[in-house]
């Protein structure tokens, strides 16, 4: 059966908080570290720590990028992330610009981040340093990051993944600044975090993909919070602008709650962007395992990220067509030809059924059962084999039993079933041409067959092939 991985952004979503997610769903631990390691000799001045805990009363994996002394930037404060707290106005006249221009401000922390991480990821327009310890920060563009990642322990479909993802995030920032791609660059401090982020959501994906071959990933809507939010540039609205660039550009939908707060971040938009093969999830599933990444910042509404292996139910129900038109004035000769042509076309079912049309004349109704794409073709047909000028179409659900086609081997020879359900019927023209051949009435050999096959059945020894 097809399996699917459902991302359920109710509470949003970020980098660190994915990566949680779907190391509770059961991605390789192992993996990650071992990725995380490959790239310290390139990247410094961070850890990591994935660990279980608590969340508003809920069980959760958190997955933790803390940054060395020299990077602290404490982005756990919310009152100054949202402006209102005295740090927020006596910083005010203090910005600092460093050698390239770039503006540093307050470096705060994501929503879905641990208390040194995540969202730092927000790249050049949303990274901030702390108020207190400002820092000349190296910059990182695409062409670093991809040589990191290039150089980083990871198989082929995770690289390509997190270069994706990391595209999708340039790309936003571009927009936001009216730059070049290659002219976009990652804070120091925002891309030891991103890095490790994002790359440790692709080893996970790319982990879930193999173990339990992954046929569509669905996300669902973003959920995202109102007001505003304190960035490098001042306060900016919710959603940032390299949010709302991703959600326009890949056509993610999203949902404002009624919360004051940044509940999506650049990362979480951007990997939301990069997996999402389909919006909806099946009409019947099972969930086959759960897990839940827990968020850093406190809101009103728990920051909880859950991922759904999910299973598609084979449906015992599907959609049908019918076509119907009255027809008054064709000879039964005509009739039985276009049902002919009808069927040899791919038509389910055909039958007429006597009516009585208006002054009372005699005529019958055509009635063709078939399948969505074989309407335009059977249309053509009846208006060429008969003399209506109107066909009517109605969409019909119907609940079926599993049907397969098989062949016996019955005292009268070998003949041609349908087996539906715990029932099996054999074929019309298999048992007429053995009757044809035997010279056997075809209800006496009909009813010998089907009890016959349908004994072999209930004692579960049908000899099909």
């Amino acid at each position: 059966m097809k399996k699917i991985l459902y991302l359920e952004c109710y509470s949003g979503i970020s980098g660190d908080m994915t990566v949680a997610a779907l190391l509770d769903l059961g991605a390789d631990k192992q993996k990650v570290i071992d990725a995380v390691d490959s790239i310290r000799p390139l990247v410094s001045g961070f850890d990591v720590e994935i660990k279980n805990v608590q969340k508003s009363g809920i069980a959760a994996c958190d997955f933790c990028v803390s940054l060395d002394a020299e990077h602290e930037n404490h982005d756990h404060d919310m009152e100054y992330l949202h402006g209102r707290g005295d740090d927020y106005h006596r910083d005010e006249n203090h910005h600092n610009h460093d050698e390239e221009g770039h503006m540093h401000d307050h470096h705060y922390e994501d929503e879905y981040t641990h208390v040194h991480n995540d969202e730092q990821e927000h790249m050049h327009d949303h990274h901030h340093t702390d108020a207190h310890s400002r820092h000349h920060h190296a910059h990182t563009g695409m062409a670093e990051i991809t040589n990191i990642l290039n150089q980083a322990k990871l198989t082929d479909g995770a690289r390509e993944l997190a270069l994706k993802i990391f595209g999708i995030l340039a790309e936003a920032e571009s927009k936001a600044h009216n730059k070049p791609v290659n002219e976009v660059h990652f804070h120091e401090v925002g891309a030891v975090d991103s890095i490790v982020d994002i790359m440790s959501a692709a080893v996970c994906l790319d982990s879930l993909k193999t173990q339990y071959d992954i046929a569509d990933i669905v996300v669902s809507e973003l959920y995202e919070g109102q007001g505003s939010v304190r960035c490098q540039h001042g306060i900016l609205p919710v959603p940032v602008p390299a949010v709302a660039n991703i959600i326009q550009t890949h056509g993610l939908a999203v949902h404002f709650m009624e919360l004051q707060g940044e509940f999506v971040t650049p990362t979480g938009a951007a990997i939301a962007a990069a997996i999402r093969t389909s919006d909806r999830l099946p009409k019947k599933f099972q969930v086959v395992a759960s897990g839940i990444g827990a968020g850093k910042r406190n809101y009103e509404k728990a920051s909880l990220l859950r991922a759904m292996l999910v299973e598609e139910l084979s449906e015992k129900s599907d959609t049908i067509y019918k076509l119907e038109t009255n027809i008054d004035d064709c000879t039964g000769e005509a009739l039985g030809y276009v049902m002919d042509r009808l069927f040899e076309a791919g038509a389910r079912d055909v039958h007429y059924t006597p009516v009585f049309m208006k002054k009372n004349r005699p005529a019958y109704q055509l009635n063709v059962i078939c399948n969505e794409e074989d309407i335009p073709k059977l249309e053509q047909i009846i208006f060429e084999e008969t003399t209506t000028i109107g066909i009517r179409r109605v969409e019909m659900e119907r609940t079926i039993l599993e049907r397969e086609k098989a062949t016996a081997d019955t005292t009268l020879g070998k003949l041609a079933v349908k087996v539906c359900g715990s029932r099996v019927y054999p074929e019309y023209e298999s048992l007429a041409a053995v009757c044809r051949e035997k010279n056997i009435p075809y209800l006496e050999a009909y009813n010998k067959a089907v009890a016959e096959l349908n004994k072999k059945s209930s004692a579960c020894c049908r000899v099909y092939e």
